[in-house]
């Protein structure tokens, strides 16, 4: 017999699981599906050999009060620590001081913050929702697939009284789009209005006497005017006392719109790597790995917190596509906005 949870959220990133949290401590029972292995979202890091390497979010900043708040309560437990003030930018062929800003970072990776979250609760791995059913109990029946082999030893079903969509948009929409006739009218265009940035990114491994503090002088450095580049990292300054150099690239909405779909990202990368080796006159990087972000950045928002209905059974989206462009920061108050939604 399927046990009926109180709520099932669908995706296990910032908004997702800071819903989670709040809503077990107000004595719901939750559980968190997730298609990936692991938490966080876009707050990624990824292992290569005995190195990490954060080749998704950069850093938190302190852009309002719910990324103030998380940050003030993960230096406190020692997961962040400041990274830098200081951001340039590369204009005009040259590096100029952009307006100062603390950056906190995860010197274990910046998956850590994820798993500071996630902390306590129930969460499947592995699990995609390839569908949504609602029921003549009001209830939600979700079906699911496993996405890795090992992935057996969960149901591959789930009933629920209430569902959070806390994926990007896109995402969302392929799981209600069936849904139109039975959903408000306009819910399903609404979420399909959302529009993202992709970004690619690629990881570079550097020796020690291609890649100095005399040719990468900073830790951080944007890209306003460039059509590849966006942003450029030491993300080897990280971590305690780092072997070698690493450099984490991320590229600009436009050159990842260009090659998103293209099947071997190895050419691309190098293609950034170029490019950053042409402006900061940069040696040849020992090894190179690349990812591509198909929703790295919202970049046509809605303006609510977050979406919610009770036909044909409650149902809320959240997530950085709701109330806003500041992706962190937005996440936050949207996970929160869900919550409400139940308390109200």
């Amino acid at each position: 017999m399927t046990t009926v949870f109180d709520i099932a959220i669908i995706g296990a990133g910032f908004a997702g699981l800071i819903a989670a949290q709040d809503l077990k401590q107000a004595g719901y029972s939750v559980i968190v599906l997730e298609k990936s292995r692991g938490v966080g979202g876009r707050c990624a890091t990824r292992r290569v050999s005995d190195i990490c390497v954060d080749h998704g979010v950069r850093y938190l900043a302190a852009t309002g009060e719910h990324t103030q708040n998380l940050i003030k309560q993960l230096t406190a437990t020692n997961v962040l620590e400041l990274w830098t003030d200081k951001i340039y930018g590369f204009k005009e062929n040259q590096l100029q001081s952009l307006q100062p800003q603390s950056c906190y970072i995860a010197p274990s990776g910046m998956n850590s913050v994820g798993k500071e979250l996630a902390v306590g609760l129930d969460i499947w791995f592995n699990r995609r929702v390839q569908r949504l059913t609602p029921t003549e109990n009001k209830t939600w029946y979700l079906s699911l697939e496993t996405t890795h082999p090992t992935a057996t030893e969960k149901p591959q079903e789930v009933e629920a009284k209430a569902v959070i969509l806390a994926i990007p948009a896109p995402q969302a929409l392929l799981l209600l789009e069936s849904l139109t006739a039975e959903l408000p009218a306009n819910f399903v265009e609404q979420v399909r209005s959302v529009e993202y940035d992709p970004c690619i990114t690629a990881m570079a491994g550097y020796p020690e006497n291609e890649l100095t503090l005399k040719n990468f002088p900073e830790k951080a450095i944007t890209f306003p005017e460039d059509e590849i580049l966006a942003w450029v990292g030491l993300d080897s300054s990280k971590r305690l006392n780092p072997q070698h150099p690493v450099l984490v690239i991320q590229s600009s909405a436009k050159f990842a719109e260009y090659y998103l779909d293209t099947t071997d990202l190895q050419p691309v990368g190098e293609l950034l790597l170029k490019s950053v080796s042409d402006s900061l006159s940069l040696g040849n990087a020992e090894w190179m790995q690349v990812h591509r972000w198909r929703y790295a950045f919202c970049r046509k928002s809605l303006s609510v917190s977050c979406l919610t209905t009770t036909i044909p059974s409650p149902l809320v989206c959240c997530g950085d596509w709701c109330g806003g462009n500041d992706n962190i920061e937005t996440a936050l108050m949207s996970g929160n906005a869900a919550v409400k939604f139940f308390q109200d």
